[in-house]
């Protein structure tokens, strides 16, 4: 059972194949089994999987199903879910349980999908590589002694090794697509706005996006019908009609305007991973798209604008959590000042330390113009790269990752060559635009990500592109020898 997509999964569901109890235990057991090889998971929720699971069979007995009923997810350990502890992956939040479910949840819930637990992530969503976890390290099952890329790694690892069909994560950077590059798997950011953030513990507002990763980008399809959607209770998202994202993923890709940007194929990119790329692009245009150069010139100012921004954001967004209302208090503080100092050091790790104070000192009085909002002014000639762009091609393609995934503690004391490992993503997140990485072979024994970007909203083209690519390949549907 643990071989299929979701898509497979639902059809042998309604065929009455197994029951979703059946499916979900064998799930349980393989997390159970091969978890601690990977550190993937941070929660499993086993009673309230299979009481889900249990309820979805009822509904398949009265026919009131929905393509995700019965369906076992693990959702990001950033997403609020009542009754279960929700940890950011933070000693700070190690004892907070959510009373309320996030809109992404919740609309799982309504659906029927089955609960399997929260993932491990990078701390606050802080990291590349998923290292930065309270909880320890997640593992690459690739090669267990690299990272699975960071902050969604916990979730692309357990979809690598097969103990979930599918998973919730977030992008803030390249959070979703950078683990899923090295990893294997598929994983879509939305346009942002597009998925509602309410319930999701913030790092940066102005660049968090929630998003599907999955095996493939059929699954990516059926699970984005379900996330996306308008909110109001999410002041960020964006009234606008949603399509049926699984009508369109057949669609003839004849006459699909490629573009690659020159600045994502210099100096820095690892060759054989280059190499990769470029084969993958030749499969496009076997399938009938045209392939042009073009230019995003802005591209080397990406880092360090997304480097001021997001650190200024989490300042204000993390200074919420200082032992007051909930989450971690120190022992036995002597006053109030005590207890916010103590907490807030003892509560946040290394990174996440690092970034509140660049971030604070990025707003304080005298250095917020000569920072953050020249940032803010970089930004807007980032998006203005994009739409230029945009009026010329229908998507833009190039690597998702500079290399394979590295070894765990390669990078963990250079934080500015950990940050460059995003150096491909990070203009997709300041311009709010839709981003995909999708499995593109393999250099050295690891999974290679190819990124395409589309324009706003058009996360359908991204599906189908992405689909017509997977139907000629075989890359998506490899698995690594240990946890197959």
């Amino acid at each position: 059972m643990h071989t299929k997509t979701i898509s497979e999964l639902a059809a042998a569901l309604r065929a009455g194949e197994f029951s979703s109890e059946e499916l979900t235990r064998a799930y349980l057991e393989r997390i159970q089994l091969l978890d601690p090889k990977i550190n993937s998971y941070i929660t499993v929720a086993e009673e309230q999987a299979l009481a889900m699971a249990r309820a979805a069979d009822a509904r398949f007995a009265t026919g009131e199903v929905m393509p995700l009923t019965g369906i076992p997810i693990a959702q990001k350990d950033i997403f609020c879910t009542e009754g279960v502890k929700t940890t950011c992956g933070s000693r700070m939040l190690d004892n907070f349980v959510a009373p309320y479910n996030a809109t992404t949840v919740e609309r799982f819930n309504a659906d029927g999908a089955v609960l399997l637990g929260k993932t491990n992530m990078d701390e606050f969503a802080m990291g590349s590589s998923n290292e930065t976890s309270f909880y320890g390290p997640v593992h690459n099952p690739w090669n267990t002694d690299t990272v699975p890329g960071g902050s969604s790694g916990g979730a692309a690892a357990c979809i690598a090794a097969r103990l979930a069909p599918a998973a919730t994560g977030t992008d803030t950077g390249g959070s979703i697509r950078q683990p899923a590059a090295l990893c294997g798997i598929t994983g879509l950011k939305p346009t942002y706005g597009r998925v509602s953030r309410y319930g999701m513990i913030a790092f940066a507002s102005s660049l968090d996006q929630a998003g599907p990763m999955t095996r493939t980008a059929e699954d990516a399809a059926i699970m984005l019908n379900t996330m996306a959607g308008f909110d109001t209770r999410d002041s960020t998202s964006v009234e606008r009609d949603v399509p049926d994202y699984s009508a369109s993923l057949n669609d003839s890709i004849e006459g699909l305007k490629i573009g690659l940007p020159k600045e994502y194929f210099g100096e820095g990119l690892d060759a054989e991973v280059g190499r990769q790329v470029e084969a993958a692009i030749k499969e496009f245009e076997g399938l009938g798209a045209t392939v042009q150069a073009i230019s995003l010139p802005n591209t080397h100012l990406a880092v360090p604008t997304y480097y001021v921004v997001a650190p200024a954001e989490c300042s204000s967004n993390l200074s919420r959590f200082d032992g007051a209302r909930f989450g971690y208090r120190c022992d036995k503080p002597v006053d109030l000042e005590d207890m916010y100092k103590r907490s807030r050091g003892e509560g946040f790790g290394a990174e996440v330390k690092r970034r509140i104070m660049i971030g604070t000192y990025a707003l304080s009085a005298g250095y917020y113009d000569a920072y953050y909002l020249k940032a803010q002014r970089i930004r807007q000639l980032i998006s203005d790269d994009f739409r230029q762009a945009f009026d010329k091609v229908d998507v833009i393609m190039g690597p998702t990752s500079p290399d394979v995934a590295f070894g765990i503690g390669e990078k963990a004391d250079d934080p500015i060559t950990m940050y460059l490992s995003d150096i491909y993503t990070i203009a997709c997140n300041l311009a709010g635009l839709p981003g995909m990485s999708i499995p593109a072979g393999f250099a050295r024994d690891l999974p290679v990500g190819l990124q395409m970007i589309g324009n706003y909203f058009d996360e359908a083209r991204l599906l189908n592109v992405a689909h017509r690519f997977q139907q000629a390949t075989d890359w998506h549907s490899r698995a690594p020898e240990a946890f197959k």
